[in-house]
């Protein structure tokens, strides 16, 4: 089957997910079927070990954090060749059988930021069943089809400036209909702007349709000491079937896009202190590391550091700058995930904390259940749900799941002890792992 990849189906997924029957899914993007974290699929594997339920295991070229992704018996993943600064970016393709069909260079010129903050290869690719588009922190993004052979590729700084990012450019493109999405936020600290693009451009030859300039945080604030630049943050995509936005998120805020022209529809402002919404003292360092979730009628917003995490309530009201709580935010929590992106299942809404600790809030009213430690390690990894488990990875390849639920219910600790910072995947049966050394396919 071959379509394109429906990022916003939300009220689907949610029926997937309360269906008993087991549910074979394709993951033809970061966050799965509905770019939310959602699978639904049942009878996954919820213990393993280096040996236990490893279906197989397969080297990969080098280190990276971009999650794999599936279509059919296709898994598709970017990597760097070996972990040198300059080292070749490289688009791989294997089988679902576990071995590689081959291996596509992309471009070259790896960076390293950091021992723990990746590499040129962190974001994600996509398809649509058809075509697989690949962004590599150098600016290189290019289209492929199935068997590796190159549709069209071109330099994103050639064409919208050059990136200025401490830790690289990590934003992962999203894919709707006919059309690929790509925000672009950063520039100097305490600087000007060098590049805050929104780009929407034609998938099948890369030619835009259009970029905006996304116009920075208006007042005090922003006049006195600017505003921070460096996003790391993915866009998404809103749509519950009446409202459809392109919505990204940096720079101190989350606007939603109207996707004809990229103009501005609602902004969510104030998100850095001090404000309403976040008491805190304005932190220029402030930087968006997690992307938003989306589910029918809510948002959710995670911030950075000691920010809040807000909810705001989507209808036809969400219009202009909202820079406090009002009809239109359902809550605030003064906590915030800081890297892993927030995951909604059945009125619930669970963050996994950098350092593990793991809180649970109601949907709708804001109201916490619990906020308890689960692996004392860094967490890069966004957490997913599949059959009444959330799995959450920290990066020494340590993986908690537990059950959804108002209380903390864990039923497995699993470690591969290898260093993971992408996303798990679950599609037709398999988990999925990806490790700096190598792919693992994870069967009961």
């Amino acid at each position: 089957m071959r379509s394109t990849v429906l990022t916003s189906c939300l009220s689907l997924a949610l029926t997937a997910i309360a269906s008993t029957s087991s549910l074979a899914e394709n993951w033809p993007q970061w966050r799965g079927p509905t770019g939310n974290g959602l699978s639904g699929e049942t009878g996954i594997a919820t213990e393993w070990s280096n040996e236990k339920n490893v279906a197989w295991r397969l080297p990969l070229p080098g280190p990276a954090g971009a999650t794999p992704i599936v279509w059919g018996d296709r898994i598709f993943v970017t990597s760097t060749v070996g972990s040198d600064e300059g080292a070749d970016l490289v688009l791989v393709c294997a089988s679902t059988d576990g071995k590689q069909l081959w291996q596509k260079k992309v471009g070259s010129g790896n960076l390293n930021a950091r021992t723990t903050e990746g590499n040129s290869a962190s974001p994600t690719p996509v398809t649509d069943g058809e075509h697989v588009w690949t962004f590599f922190g150098t600016g290189i993004l290019g289209c492929y089809d199935f068997e590796g052979n190159e549709v069209w590729k071109f330099n994103v700084q050639d064409r919208y400036g050059e990136f200025d990012i401490q830790f690289g450019m990590s934003s992962t493109p999203v894919l709707d209909g006919d059309h690929l999405y790509l925000q672009l936020l950063h520039g100097k600290w305490g600087g000007e702007y060098l590049v805050q693009k929104v780009i929407k451009l034609k998938k099948s030859t890369g030619e835009d349709v259009w970029a905006v300039d996304r116009a920075p945080e208006p007042g005090a604030i922003s006049l006195e000491m600017g505003e921070t630049k460096q996003s790391y943050a993915s866009p998404i995509m809103y749509n519950d079937g009446k409202h459809h936005w392109l919505v990204t998120h940096g720079a101190d805020s989350t606007i939603g896009h109207d996707l004809s022209d990229g103009h501005e529809v609602w902004r969510i402002g104030g998100l850095n202190g001090p404000s309403s919404f976040n008491p805190g003292q304005f932190d220029q360092t402030f930087r968006f590391v997690t992307s938003p979730t989306a589910v029918d009628g809510t948002i959710i917003i995670a911030t950075a550091k000691r920010g809040p995490s807000v909810a705001v309530k989507v209808d036809d009201s969400l219009k202009g700058r909202i820079e406090k709580p009002s009809d239109q935010i359902r809550w605030v929590n003064d906590k915030t995930p800081d890297v892993c992106c927030p995951l909604v299942v059945d009125g619930l809404v669970y963050f996994v904390r950098k350092s593990g600790q793991v809180f649970c809030v109601d949907l709708k009213t804001g109201d916490e259940f619990y906020y308890e430690n689960t692996r004392r390690e860094q967490h890069r990894s966004s957490p997913v749900y599949c059959d009444g488990h959330i799995y959450s990875t920290a990066r020494d390849g340590h993986t908690t799941v537990f059950k959804t639920g108002p209380k903390l219910e864990i039923v497995a600790e699993n470690d591969l002890g290898e260093t993971m910072t992408s996303t798990p995947v679950i599609s037709n049966g398999t988990l999925y792992m990806r490790t700096y050394d190598a792919l693992y396919a994870i069967r009961k």
